[in-house]
């Protein structure tokens, strides 16, 4: 273990070091100079700091503030070296977060009791981190596990949709990552992208329960059927909405949304503007954009500026303008994304 001994007087700090190499496996440090002991503490990782009080430029108790000021002295046990009369120094080195005290002038049956004492509070403070970071390496993996298997349930139920739907399984990967492309640059955290990327492509999930002669009608929907196929968006959500997994409610809640308008003139439930949940804004723009420029039965592909100029028209009223903006503004990743996932 490392000790850091730092005392302006020569005499006393061999003493210390003397002292300090008859414990086993421990390894002094001595600095006269108070700056250079900072720098040392500051720059390795220190298991015992002995500092005098009395010092000149830098006293011991500026010294164990600037450390504990660090994040990674937290742990790290102080002991002060002063007089037995410093009362109040002592107060005041509390405060500034020592550990204990030494008095002067040093007694070796005083100071080895107490460096090994503090020694044995340091390993295992040592012992116990390193016990929580091997137990969170097996939270992460169990974590990891966990969202394996619900990015599965998402995948399966993806292809159960899609083996009754027209729309390929390259629009649901193309549809997943644009819309994570519109989340990324409008903010959203590492997680969330996680999340929506993971919950977009349930977004037609209801469509299990859309009647055949309607989904796959090669023709324009009559105002009736269309009012049937609307409904895939509640059938979608009463699939998810009772999920343990937050990614399959997410799922749920894009599934209710994603033809919501920002005008409030979409469906099931006409929501307006940001009322709408932000990944159901950011699904609407991803979706439209991929079953626009993409083959269907009834329809052929729009040309990629004939779909750009859609999105562009609706903005601020089909979409929410953010949503394309942050999509058309970054059209080399949209190419790139088409150019992977094509048809």
């Amino acid at each position: 273990m490392n000790v850091a001994i730092i005392d302006d007087t020569p005499v006393n700090l061999a003493l210390m070091q003397a002292l300090v190499g008859k414990i086993e496996h421990c390894t002094s440090h001595a600095f006269v100079d108070p700056r250079e002991g900072l720098a040392w503490c500051l720059a390795n990782d220190p298991d015992l700091v002995i500092v005098d009080y009395m010092m000149p430029e830098l006293d011991g108790l500026e010294l164990i503030r600037r450390l504990r000021a660090t994040d990674q002295s937290d742990e790290l046990p102080m002991l002060m070296v002063t007089a037995a009369h410093e009362k109040e120094v002592r107060y005041e080195a509390l405060e500034c977060g020592a550990t204990d005290f030494l008095t002067k002038p040093i007694d070796k049956n005083e100071f080895l009791p107490r460096v090994r004492n503090m020694l044995a509070l340091r390993q295992h403070s040592v012992m116990l981190r390193n016990r929580a970071s091997e137990l969170a390496k097996a939270v992460r993996l169990a974590t990891a596990e966990i969202h394996e298997r619900e990015r599965e349930t998402v995948t399966r139920l993806a292809k159960a949709a899609e083996f009754r739907d027209p729309e390929t399984g390259a629009h649901i990967m193309r549809m997943a990552h644009f819309s994570r492309l519109i989340g990324k640059h409008l903010g959203l955290e590492s997680e969330d992208l996680d999340m929506l990327f993971a919950a977009a492509p349930m977004h037609d999930v209801g469509k299990l329960g859309t009647p055949d002669h309607i989904l796959l009608k090669p023709d324009r929907l009559t105002p009736e059927e269309f009012e049937i196929m609307k409904e895939h968006t509640s059938i979608g959500y009463e699939i998810l909405k009772d999920s343990s997994s937050p990614v399959i409610r997410l799922g749920a809640e894009i599934a209710l949304t994603h033809h919501e308008r920002f005008d409030g003139k979409g469906y099931p439930r006409g929501l307006f503007g940001e009322a709408i949940p932000l990944p159901g804004r950011i699904v609407a723009v991803a979706d439209v954009f991929d079953a626009l420029s993409s083959v269907r039965p009834y329809k052929p592909a729009w040309e990629l500026k004939d779909t750009c100029d859609y999105l562009r028209r609706g903005r601020g009223e089909h979409f929410d303008a953010r949503c394309v903006d942050a999509f058309l503004d970054h059209w080399d990743e949209v190419q790139q994304i088409r150019e992977r996932f094509s048809d």
